[in-house]
Order: structure tokens, then C-alpha cells, then sequence
């Protein structure tokens, strides 16, 4: 019996395997894969080589394991190269974009690079990017955008602004979702954590908002958000104040209380930098 889907229903449906988990096709029976085969394959009948007057030369054998680090060191090298090439937030985004050394970017609808004001005194940098970013293609969207532009707005500060004194700029740390939402792995956070301090230097805002985990982690080398928010250390030179995520203050609102002390703390030193 021929399907009754369209195109477009029959991609939507495999999308939405794809966003369960179901990445991989099966067949109509099972497949016991312990199963052993009633006779092993022969060997192939080993072949004397041929003789001849010139020297054998020993050929290198490189392992899968050796060629893929070879690739990584190499993709790794590229990224840095290109981060320190850029000198506009413009030349970096296109840069971005255009870069495939990171295997993220096949998965990834999108390329998550920064929304608001570049001049903004204020520069905001998120998680990896969600499901609903990757689709909307920009950062902090949704309820947890909206959860985040509500917090900045009682301190004056908006992404719509076109005065950078009380502009907000937002970011994620890496430019692609992962699969599934995982947390990214030591690869792709060493491969990719040039793109993010570059963009810091680029945008050159007075005061750096790390939100969540995983910015503190890629960008500090500290995890634990729950220690470390509220405190002032330094990135790239610049005042960082590590904060709770919006996303954490709509699961668990009990914390808005921390958040808004966070946001006066971030009030204050605006107001020394001035």
C-alpha cells in the first residue's frame, strides 16, 4: 500500500523521528547481531609478491584513530587562524558561517552567531544553542528569551536600543546545537572556544555576562554556576559576572531572587565604568 503523505508531511514526520532520537533505520524482521556464520571466509590465498631488481620501501600505515586527529589538529589550526583574521563582528560572522572544520554544523539547521546591539556596553553570552534557537536561528528566544530581556529591561537595558549605554548584545558559546542537547565534548569546545573570545574582543563591551554552566566552563575553565555567580572574575581583560541562566529562573523561580541581585551587582559597575 503506497503511502498517502506528501513530500513536505513525509520530511516533517522524519524530522520528528530524528528529534526523538530514532537516527537510525531498521529493517521489517529483527536482526540477531550475535548470530555467528555457519562457516567463516576463507582467507585469500596469500600471494608470493613478484620479484624485481628494486629496493622494497617501507610504506607508513596510518590508523583511523591517527587520521582523525590528524583532521582535528588540522580543523583546530583553521578556526584559530581564521578567528585572528577577522576584524569586524561582520567579517567573524561570515567566517563562521562558512567554516566546516566542526562536524556540529552538518546536524545544525542553523548557525547561531549574535542578536542586538554589537556597540552595546553589555554583552551576553548563553548556553549552547536549544532546539528553538537552532529553528529561530538567533539566540535567546522563546520563553527564555523573553525571561532574559525582562530581567535586563528592569536595569534599563534592551537588545533594541540603539544607544550603546543601555544596549544589550546576546550570543551563545558555540555557534551550533548539539545532537540530542548534549553537552558539547573537549573537542569541539577546543575547536571551537577561539570563535567566542574572538567575538568578545571584536564586540569590545565594557562588562561580560556569562549565563549557565557551560559558557563558564568553555570560556573560565570553572563549572558549578551555582558557585560561581555573583562573583566578578575577568575574561579577555574585560569585568565577567557569571549568572544564573533565564532558563534556570523558569523551572525554578525561587532563584529570581539571586538574578536580581546579580542584575543590581551588573547595575553598580556600569555605573563605576561610566
Amino acid at each position: 500500500m503506497e503511502s498517502q503523505l506528501g513530500i513536505h508531511e513525509a520530511k516533517a514526520l522524519l524530522d520528528w523521528y530524528i528529534e526523538l532520537g530514532a537516527d537510525e533505520a531498521i529493517l521489517d524482521a529483527p536482526v540477531n547481531c550475535y548470530d555467528l556464520p555457519n562457516e567463516l571466509p576463507k582467507a585469500a590465498s596469500a600471494r608470493k609478491p613478484e620479484r624485481s631488481g628494486k629496493p622494497k620501501v617501507a610504506v607508513p600505515v596510518i590508523s583511523q584513530q591517527e587520521e582523525a586527529k590528524n583532521a582535528f589538529d588540522a580543523a583546530c589550526k583553521r578556526a584559530k587562524e581564521i578567528a585572528e583574521s577577522c576584524d569586524t563582528v561582520e567579517a567573524l560572522k561570515s567566517s563562521i558561517e562558512s567554516f566546516d572544520g566542526c562536524d556540529l554544523k552538518k546536524g545544525a539547521r542553523n548557525t547561531i552567531f549574535a542578536d542586538g546591539n554589537p556597540q552595546a556596553s553589555v554583552m551576553v553570552i548563553g548556553e549552547v544553542p536549544t532546539l528553538e534557537e537552532d529553528r529561530g536561528g538567533a539566540p535567546f528566544i522563546g520563553a527564555a528569551g523573553q525571561m532574559l530581556d525582562k530581567m535586563f529591561a528592569a536595569i534599563g537595558l534592551l537588545r533594541s536600543s540603539p544607544d550603546p549605554e543601555t544596549a544589550l548584545y546576546v550570543s551563545t558559546v558555540l555557534p551550533w546545537r548539539t545532537p540530542q542537547d548534549r553537552p558539547p565534548n573537549m573537542q569541539e569546545i577546543d575547536m571551537l572556544r577561539c570563535f567566542a573570545r574572538r567575538h568578545i574582543e571584536l564586540a569590545d563591551p565594557k562588562v561580560v555576562i556569562l549565563m549557565g554552566n557551560v559558557p563558564c566552563q568553555i570560556l573560565l575553565g570553572k563549572g558549578n554556576i551555582n558557585r560561581q555567580r555573583g562573583r566578578w572574575t575577568e575574561l579577555n581583560g574585560r569585568p565577567t559576572l557569571p549568572m544564573l541562566h533565564p532558563g534556570r529562573l523558569l523551572r525554578t523561580p525561587a532563584v529570581k531572587r539571586e538574578a536580581w541581585a546579580d542584575l543590581l551587582a551588573l547595575q553598580a559597575k556600569l555605573r563605576d565604568l561610566t
